[in-house]
């Protein structure tokens, strides 16, 4: 009787570990992203503005600027690379994981251009001051996650690399200013997001 229990117990415990596993993020055309990759992300809803890009949000900014998107829906942007907290062999990123989102080819005030969560105007918006890596309290405004949602994919700041840190988790979404300029922002009303390759 013991071991077919203790049988039940191990399948039970592998089901549910297997079943927990996140998915791959997926670009447009299917195929898995990678952190040694770069992407643009655009909005998965036409009409919606274009990729984000880095721009001046307040008048006389030089540095560092923020992080919003093209007002032409044709626009791709600025290219993007995915750097999880743990890579794997073939740097694959995965749904619900930690990472550093940087502009590949981008710099801001000397430095590479990394998105931050930061408080501007009383409005958390995401900003280009980041770092990459050193996970914990002092890097916590740096990690976001992205995660699926509808038929697209969302990105969110609910980092999990301090067991101690409560951040007040959101979505990313995207308000337009007075004028017209669209800036990256943490609500309650994602923008719905795909992954196009760069060229």
């Amino acid at each position: 009787m013991k071991t077919p229990f203790f049988i039940f117990i191990v399948f039970s415990t592998l089901s549910l570990s297997i079943g927990q596993n996140p998915d791959p993020v997926l670009d447009l055309t299917g195929s898995t992203v990678r952190s040694a990759l770069r992407y643009y992300v655009i909005p998965a809803i036409r009409g919606n503005g274009g990729g984000v890009k880095l721009a001046p949000t307040t008048i006389n900014q030089t540095c560092p600027l923020d992080v919003v998107q093209e007002n032409n829906e044709l626009l791709n942007g600025l290219p993007l690379t995915f750097l999880p907290t743990n890579t794997n062999k073939d740097g694959t990123i995965f749904e619900s994981t930690d990472l550093n989102i940087k502009f590949s080819d981008a710099t801001t005030c000397g430095r590479p251009a990394v998105w931050r969560v930061e408080v501007s105007g009383g409005q958390r918006v995401v900003s280009s001051r980041g770092m990459v890596g050193n996970p914990g309290q002092e890097t916590i405004s740096n990690w976001f996650k992205i995660e699926k949602y509808e038929d697209g994919y969302k990105v969110t700041f609910c980092p999990s690399v301090c067991n101690t840190c409560r951040p007040a988790c959101a979505d990313i979404g995207s308000t337009i200013a007075k004028n017209g300029r669209r800036s990256l922002v943490l609500n309650n009303v994602p923008l719905k997001v795909v992954f196009k390759k760069a060229d």
